[in-house]
């Protein structure tokens, strides 16, 4: 096992035989089961309310395209797998969704208070956020298992599957809003406040839950990774609550908790996330030289692997050479070198147990698997002055 520190010359190398690894990703049929438990639920709402349940639809959908094209956008220098961005969003659209709507009716049913103010603020302010961010945060927790856990390699990561996971139960609980306006008017109101002013609320909330997430995958031992996860749900939770809270004390504190504290936050939740994916290119371009000391990339390779843009040119020009399968072929060395770099990055940092051994000469093979089906970069090595 290696620890910190450890030499780049702890790279094996691998003989270039091809072998087919198995991608994470959620099956088809759960996909289907997903979209359908979401699908159900607007047939049932545009049953009670055609036209607000029209609106929502609409103007929901067209909202969350750009917070999940902004998460997209995020993740691109290490691409996760379509079917676990897409399981992210169906979850919170339909499993996040229905366990907190079952959930708050049975902790709603505990109240005993002949007063509906009391019951209608605690509903609002307690319940649903307490709820709600469990039930997104769940997926995360389910993300840390298994063969899945080989996907969330940084802060990045985590961002991403808390982001879609939000945007997903904002996606249905925007629209289930909408539709239960008493008027037209009243559903356009609904639709600016939610849609306009806080498209990306659920995404930033679970945020801090992704945040913990993260900080428990570098800890050994359950109750070390309990406290992270203990304190990005709590963080959840409160940021939650004091939105919800300002949604009940009127406009004037609706925009004063929009102006002075959602903004800001949201402020920083774009630096946090540009500056990790900052760090994702690092941590490759920290590995790249240990992999051509070992064979597993060429030098010329190496100038262009570690840095998005350049990655970018070398598949423009992998493009001209060969055509879009040419460019495909160098999107997915890339891509699989970048997998192969946070592995070996995982073992420098100590968490190299006999399974992440096994995953990173998995990788290695994977690597020349890929370089194998893309001809096309022994004429990007020759062109001259590199991508």
């Amino acid at each position: 096992m290696a620890h910190p520190g450890a030499p780049q010359q702890a790279w094996l190398p691998v003989p270039p035989l091809q072998r087919k690894i198995r991608r994470v990703g959620a099956p088809l049929v759960v996909l289907i089961l997903l979209a359908t438990v979401a699908g159900l639920i607007i047939v049932g709402l545009t049953a009670l309310n055609p036209v607000g349940a029209g609106i929502g639809l609409v103007l929901s959908s067209l909202a969350m395209v750009v917070v999940v094209l902004a998460y997209i956008w995020l993740d691109r220098f290490e691409p996760e797998p379509p079917r676990l961005l897409i399981f992210a969003f169906l979850w919170g659209a339909s499993i996040a969704v229905v366990l907190s709507v079952l959930l708050a009716l049975y902790l709603e049913s505990l109240i005993v208070t002949g007063e509906s103010d009391g019951v209608s603020w605690v509903s609002v302010v307690v319940i649903a956020p307490v709820v709600e961010e469990a039930a997104k945060g769940t997926f995360l927790l389910f993300m840390m298992t298994g063969r899945r856990r080989n996907e969330v390699n940084s802060l990045t990561d985590c961002l991403v599957y808390a982001g879609l996971v939000g945007a997903g139960f904002a996606w249905l609980e925007d629209i289930l809003y909408i539709a239960s306006g008493e008027s037209l008017g009243g559903s356009l109101l609904t639709a600016a406040l939610r849609l306009v002013m806080a498209p990306f609320a659920h995404s930033l909330f679970t945020t801090f839950f992704g945040i913990g997430v993260y900080f428990a995958l570098h800890r050994r031992g359950a109750s070390a990774k309990a406290g992270p996860l203990l304190l990005g749900y709590l963080a959840a939770v409160v940021t939650h609550a004091l939105w919800n809270d300002s949604s009940l004390l009127g406009t004037g504190w609706y925009f004063g908790i929009y102006l002075y504290w959602m903004m800001p936050l949201f402020g920083l939740a774009i630096v946090l996330g540009v500056q990790s994916r900052r760090r994702e290119q690092s941590t490759v371009a920290a590995k790249l030289p240990g992999m051509v000391h070992a064979g597993l990339v060429t030098p010329n390779e190496a100038t262009w692997l570690g840095s998005l843009r350049h990655r970018k040119q070398a598949i423009s020009q992998a493009t001209r050479y060969g055509g879009r399968p040419a460019g495909k072929a160098v999107k997915r060395f890339a891509a699989q070198v970048v997998e192969l770099a946070f592995v070996r990055d995982r073992i420098d940092r100590g968490f190299g147990d006999p399974r992440v051994q096994a995953l990173l000469i998995e990788e290695a093979y994977a690597v020349h698997a890929a370089r194998a089906a893309a001809p096309v970069l022994r004429a990007l090595a020759g062109h001259r002055g590199g991508p």
